[in-house]
C-alpha cells in the first residue's frame, strides 16, 4: 500500500463513507453520502485504488436492472490508515490538510 501524498476533505469524506460501511459501495452511493461531485469523487477512488487503499469489483447482481455497477471497499492496510487519517481530520485545531506519515 503507498501512502497518499496530499490528503484534502474530499478524501477524508470518501474514507469516511467507505469506513462507516459494512458493505462495499457503489460510486453513485459515495456521491450522495459525501455530497461532492462524480468528477470529484469517482478520480479519488481510483486514486485510493491505485495506492491500495481500495479494491473494487463489478456488482454482478442479475435482479437489478440497469447498467453493472462497480463496487468499492477498502483493504485491511487501507482501513487502518483511513480510521487514523479520519480520527486525525476529526481532531480541534487540525490543519485543513494533514500531511500521511
Amino acid at each position: 500500500m503507498e501512502p497518499l501524498g496530499r490528503i484534502g476533505r474530499a478524501t477524508v469524506d470518501v474514507l469516511g463513507v467507505l469506513l462507516d460501511s459494512d458493505r462495499p459501495r457503489w460510486g453513485l452511493e459515495v456521491i450522495k453520502a459525501t455530497g461532492r461531485p462524480s468528477g470529484s469523487v469517482y478520480p479519488l477512488l481510483d486514486r485510493l485504488e491505485r495506492a491500495g487503499w481500495v479494491t473494487s469489483t463489478w456488482d454482478d447482481e442479475a435482479e437489478r436492472r440497469g447498467p453493472r455497477r462497480r463496487v468499492y471497499v477498502l483493504t485491511p492496510d487501507g482501513a487502518r490508515e483511513a480510521v487514523k487519517v479520519c480520527a486525525r481530520r476529526s481532531r480541534p485545531g487540525h490543519p485543513t490538510r494533514p500531511e500521511v506519515t
